[in-house]
């Protein structure tokens, strides 16, 4: 039995007590986000060096069927293929399939997956059983081009149109945006959980003014949970 991820996840915390651990059957991404230096790629170049599954770099993803032979307790969130990104357009839907039937052998357990390209989570809807949160990240409501995923309205429009009860918005690295659209993107979406941050990787990404973030957060939290990130 492989032995299961303790280390911390950057995943959002449905309460404190929650315990969050990370499963990778999957790893690596083509959507180059923030000039190829989003949190995971600049993991995965650290690890790189040391061989093992990071070896051939974050832009060639690969499937390790191994990681899902591990145990995942029901008081515990997983954030599934945290390394990469399970739903992009070149994964394999055998690869997304198998773990899927993993979800399916752990119904006490709950699974988080994220994607920038969320229109792909209705091709799998009928197979997805009711333990999963499904997450977009959405960090502004203007296309600033800084990443080869869909354009941020395409995931806004796939995340509203997604019949699912649970749902997490990651707006981290948050990019200056328009008050009112934003929210009325985020209330269509109709999230369980939001989560906000800024860059803390110095991308040099247009950030909006703390005072802007804040109002942003006061209004969310009339209708949804927010967690914020880093020293918000």
């Amino acid at each position: 039995m492989a032995k299961r991820s303790h280390k911390k996840s950057r995943m959002f915390r449905l309460d404190k007590e929650t315990r969050i651990v990370t499963c990778n059957p999957v790893i690596g991404c083509k959507h180059r986000c923030y000039f190829d230096n989003c949190w995971a790629a600049i993991l995965c170049r650290k690890l790189q060096a040391k061989g093992g599954k990071y070896v051939q770099g974050f832009l060639v993803p690969r499937f390790f069927p191994e990681e899902l032979k591990q145990s995942f307790p029901a008081d515990s969130v997983v954030f599934m293929t945290s390394m990469g990104d399970l739903f992009g357009q070149w994964v394999p839907a055998t690869w997304i399939l198998a773990v899927i039937q993993v979800v399916h052998q752990n119904p006490q357990t709950t699974f988080f997956f994220e994607t920038k390209n969320p229109g792909r989570y209705d091709q799998f809807l009928k197979v997805l059983p009711p333990n999963v949160i499904l997450s977009s990240t959405i960090e502004t409501n203007r296309d600033y081009k800084v990443s080869l995923a869909p354009p941020v309205e395409e995931r806004y429009k796939a995340m509203a149109a997604l019949e699912w009860s649970r749902k997490h918005i990651s707006i981290e690295p948050v990019m200056d945006f328009d008050q009112g659209m934003f929210l009325e993107w985020l209330r269509e979406i109709g999230p369980e959980i939001v989560s906000v941050g800024y860059d803390n990787y110095k991308c040099g990404l247009p950030e909006p003014d703390r005072s802007k973030v804040y109002k942003l957060i006061a209004e969310l939290e009339k209708f949804c949970k927010v967690e914020r990130k880093g020293d918000l």
